[in-house]
């Protein structure tokens, strides 16, 4: 088990879209609260360092895997980097999410969460922005984003989470002195799980919140990275005018390039991903889409440069990319390393989407909207989010892969009436009806609730907590509503049945025959990893001549 001041350093979990005040993650450094913009905040404030480089995190997990997968045979030379790798527990929490069912061929899926903390514990953490003040600091988690690897391993999916993204932080015990960190009183920060054990509790709350079985996290160190990046000859990315992430009271990433295509290595590539003055509407939403262009370019250099010819170059490559890694004892060694980047590998950067978790405000916060807990699903079922699985894969009605809490007649469930359109008005009655069908089918505990007239196209099973997935999926099976349409969500308090547009009439459902449901939501910000067409657009207060 490793020391905590050694793994884990402090950062936050960057806000996709909203623009920062002055001393942001690209400015000056300031001490401010755990969402690092001086705001106003529900929690303790905790003086941490400011978020320089952390936007890194990703990439740095990215190139370990890899570039460790391009040392070919002589992968095994590297056996002594095993040393360099810390470990952490995968899971802190006390439940865990089952592991999805195999298909037909006895393949799954493989989830999982790349995780930045912004480590200042040593000199060359420092010297990437970190200040004395904050050494030690409670650790909070930077950038996090799930990878998710198809079960034929034919595509591959990754979700980033907004920092500032309210969630409720499952008890968690910390595995190296056995410390344990009561659960949120309500939801909190995402980027606190860190500091409540370790990244295990980081994966917990990811658990909790998607239902999503994570097999695996890494968690990144950022010390080296310029190295790793100047040893793959520099990322290609785009821009459509000349650029100087700079303003008048200095603020700014500095990143200073001419309009076109220029290969980022070193200190340049550090400021790309770090720049949000200049890019679009100078928003982090602005600077994730920067982001996810450098991480698909990088992924095509690699691919496309499958092996680095210096063996000297790949040593201390790889010396770099191991001294930077923390992960769960199913990738701590080379080989195992190796062998997750052979599985990544098989996937053609065209069949990659980069998306972003739907949010809306909270305040000065966000949380996960329903499009969210739609990717989730889409993540769960294993449906690629570039729309390009097979055209015979179709979901089967609801079976109750959960089981249920309860017997039927003891699962309490709220139906509402969901069948107002922008054209025709609610149907009278059908929430009573529809709670009628389900009594008559064994849920005595059914009842109308006529307070409210919503609009849903489809028709929708919801529930909030991962305790009541088995007794949704068990109303939705009695009505005969397809497994794509039983959602988890904290818009609800209990097993919600919302009858859609779609079931205006009748006593018999029948789910519509597109495949609309499938789709990426529009609000994930979708970027396909083969398109190198991709140019970041410049803020003309930030360009020069």
């Amino acid at each position: 088990m490793t020391t905590r001041s050694d793994v884990r350093g402090d950062g936050t979990l960057q806000d996709v879209r909203r623009p920062r005040e002055p001393g942001g993650d690209d400015g000056p450094p300031a001490a401010d609260g755990p969402g690092g913009d001086g705001e106003a905040d529900a929690g303790p404030v905790i003086r941490r360092p400011r978020r320089r480089h952390r936007v890194l995190r990703w990439s740095a997990a990215t190139l370990a895997v890899l570039i460790l997968g391009t040392a070919g045979a002589g992968y095994l030379y590297y056996r002594h980097l095993n040393s360099n790798i810390e470990k952490d527990e995968l899971n802190l929490g006390d439940s865990k999410v089952a592991e999805p069912t195999p298909n037909a061929a006895g393949q799954t899926p493989l989830n999982i969460l790349l995780i930045g903390s912004d480590a200042r514990d040593t000199k060359e953490n420092q010297e990437l922005g970190g200040a004395r003040e904050t050494f030690g600091s409670t650790p909070l988690a930077d950038v996090q984003m799930l990878v998710h690897l198809s079960a034929d391993r034919s595509n591959m999916s990754v979700i980033s989470m907004p920092r500032d993204t309210l969630v409720e932080i499952p008890k968690c015990t910390d595995p190296d002195d056995g410390k344990v960190y009561p659960a949120s009183n309500g939801r909190t920060m995402v980027n606190q799980s860190l500091g409540h054990g370790g990244p295990g509790c980081t994966v917990a709350t990811w658990e909790q919140l998607t239902g999503i079985h994570i097999d695996h996290f890494m968690m990144v160190d950022f010390a080296g990275v310029v190295s790793m990046a100047d040893a793959i000859g520099g990322v290609p990315v785009c821009v459509d005018a000349n650029i100087h992430s700079r303003d008048s009271q200095g603020h700014g990433s500095g990143l200073k390039l001419t309009k076109g295509t220029h290969a980022v290595k070193g200190e340049q590539a550090l400021q790309w991903l770090r720049t949000r003055y200049g890019f679009e509407d100078g928003s982090d939403l602005a600077r994730a889409k920067a982001q996810h262009m450098y991480m698909t370019s990088m992924v095509r250099e690699l691919r496309e440069n499958a092996t680095l010819s210096n063996p000297n170059k790949l040593r201390k490559l790889a010396e770099k990319a191991t001294e930077a890694l923390t992960v769960d004892p199913g990738l701590d060694t080379v080989t195992k390393l190796y062998d997750l980047s052979a599985e990544l590998r098989k996937v053609k950067p065209e069949r990659i989407t980069m998306t972003t978790m739907p949010n809306r405000y909270v305040g000065a916060r966000v949380e996960p909207t329903e499009d969210a807990e739609k990717l989730f699903r889409l993540v769960r079922e294993d449906i690629a989010l570039d729309g390009k699985d097979a055209q015979d894969k179709k979901r089967p009605t609801a079976t109750a892969s959960a089981e249920p809490a309860a017997a039927d007649d003891e699962i309490a469930v709220q139906v509402r009436n969901g069948t107002r359109t922008d054209t025709r008005a609610a149907v009278a009655g059908r929430a009573n009806t529809v709670a009628e069908l389900l009594v008559d089918e064994g849920f005595t505990r059914a009842v109308a609730d006529n307070g409210t007239s919503l609009s849903e196209d489809r028709t929708v099973v919801r529930y909030p907590s991962a305790d009541l997935e088995g007794d949704a999926q068990a109303v939705a099976k009695a009505l005969g509503i397809p497994a794509s349409s039983v959602e988890r969500t904290t818009n609800v308090s209990g097993v919600t049945l919302v009858v859609g547009a779609d079931w205006r009439e009748g006593t018999a459902y029948r789910a519509p025959e597109d495949d609309e449901d499938d789709k990426t939501p529009a609000s994930a910000d979708a970027l396909n990893g083969a398109d190198e067409e991709a140019c970041m657009r410049v803020d003309p207060a930030f360009t020069w001549s």
